[in-house]
């Protein structure tokens, strides 16, 4: 069996990749090794079940909660929420386990598991390893010591968890929005209720779209990965500036005032800045990926601040916050940590803080974003080739040589398999749009012949 556990949790397509009886299974599995691990010890185990709108999560919901209960864990289900809020009301409420359901940007057909630890945290490598391999133990045969009476979960709803989530938002925000004008887009997603209620508790006034759910529509054509919409609404509503967040909210992208985008580099440029002010910013250092801009790190070295960067995927930059006690880190994607208000990735915290920045300052996100200027990148997904030898094929690292000779020190190259998917990403780096197409065009050819 190859690893079911990528970058982010389980992902799929529901009902043909991700069915119940895998959810139903990893689930019993997950609730074994957290037991073998002394998770349990002592108490009657609890774990919190959220998921996005998405249709498939109706009965992959109901597969993990059976699964859980059946194995004597009792099950809070808080129904659609953000990821963000499922990993904290995992830590507010004392719970052993998170389960999210949701496959956050990814098209409608596919859905995803993501597990959290108690304390909200994303599970370690080791446990999901240790959890495939009591998973497929089971599933070819080994029976399961099941609770019996008293001993099985027990299930009930916590709707509670919308508004204990939205307070939290707004009590950790460093001022109100009152003044600004901002629209939202929630991607027909799991904010599509929470986002706009935070915006408007801290006083701003929104407009929003992409916020009517039907369990189809989410990611279609809006919210983060298609900004469209958004650059065109707040340009027409004379808005401050636009969120956008992805299916399950752990991603915020924003638009300035003339519908220009600003990218999770930016944004986490911006709020580095605010935090180094506010005095909260831990060791004048930001966590980034190897994916981001040179730019940022440019402007990083210019204003003074370290930077950290780690493999691509926000567990890893969480792990590096962790490790060496940093407060900010993230992706150019939008996945951005606040670790003092936030275990993981958090939309509806991230474009509040930006707002809140903004409010604050009085100056424009134009005006604040252009503490960086983004070199110019380009990115390009390779599909159906084996992504296991990037590392090892001669005639690769040969092509890569000779592209960064190209390109000196006023650019760069990556070459990165992905976490989720079967393909190689190509991103190069250059000062001229042009010498960044053709460097990447010419590395994509190389990455088929030699891979494919």
């Amino acid at each position: 069996m190859g690893r079911l556990f990528g970058t982010d949790g389980v992902r799929g397509v529901a009902n043909a990749d991700l069915t119940a009886e895998l959810a139903l299974g990893l689930s019993v599995a997950a609730a074994h090794v957290l037991a073998e691990a002394g998770t349990f010890e002592g108490h009657r185990p609890t774990a919190v079940v959220g998921r996005d709108p998405r249709a498939s999560g109706e009965f992959l919901e109901a597969a993990v909660v059976a699964g859980l209960a059946s194995a004597g864990v009792d099950v809070l289900r808080v129904g659609v929420l953000p990821t963000p809020a499922v990993a904290y009301l995992t830590g507010a409420l004392g719970a052993d386990l998170g389960v999210m359901l949701s496959a956050s940007h990814n098209a409608m057909p596919d859905n995803g598991i993501k597990f959290f630890a108690r304390g909200g945290h994303k599970l370690a490598d080791e446990l999901e390893d240790r959890i495939e391999t009591v998973y497929e133990e089971h599933r070819t045969g080994a029976p399961w010591d099941r609770p019996t009476g008293a001993g099985v979960g027990r299930v009930r709803d916590y709707d509670e968890g919308f508004d204990k989530y939205v307070a939290h938002l707004i009590a950790v925000l460093p001022n109100r929005l009152d003044g600004l004008k901002i629209v939202l887009d929630e991607a027909h997603g799991a904010a599509a209720r929470v986002s706009p209620e935070a915006f408007a508790r801290a006083g701003a006034q929104i407009v929003t779209i992409g916020a009517e759910p039907d369990g189809l529509n989410i990611n279609d054509g809006c919210g983060s990965t298609h900004l469209g919409l958004l650059k065109a609404a707040v340009v027409e509503h004379g808005a401050h500036l636009g969120i956008a967040h992805d299916g399950d909210a752990d991603r915020c992208l924003a638009v300035d005032a003339e519908g220009n985008e600003v990218d999770g580099d930016q944004i986490l440029a911006v709020l580095a800045l605010a935090m180094r002010e506010a005095g909260t910013l831990r060791g004048d250092t930001v966590v980034a990926t190897v994916m981001s801009n040179l730019g940022f790190k440019l402007a990083m070295e210019r204003e003074g601040l370290s930077l950290v960067q780690t493999a691509v995927g926000d567990r890893y930059v969480l792990e590096s916050m962790k490790e060496h006690g940093y407060a900010l880190g993230g992706e150019q994607s939008g996945h951005v940590i606040v670790l003092d208000h936030a275990t993981t990735g958090d939309g509806t915290l991230t474009g509040l803080m930006l707002a809140a920045r903004i409010a604050a300052t009085g100056r424009s996100l134009a005006e604040l974003a252009g503490v960086m200027e983004r070199l110019p990148q380009v990115l390009v997904n390779v599909p159906d080739v084996d992504k296991s030898r990037v590392k090892t094929s001669a005639e690769l690292a040969s092509a890569v040589a000779d592209a960064e000779r190209e390109l000196g020190t006023t650019g760069r190259v990556l070459l990165r398999p992905s976490g989720t998917e079967p393909l190689v990403r190509v991103m190069v780096e250059a000062a001229d749009i042009e010498q960044a197409r053709s460097v990447a065009g010419r590395l994509a050819d190389v990455v088929k012949s030699a891979l494919g």
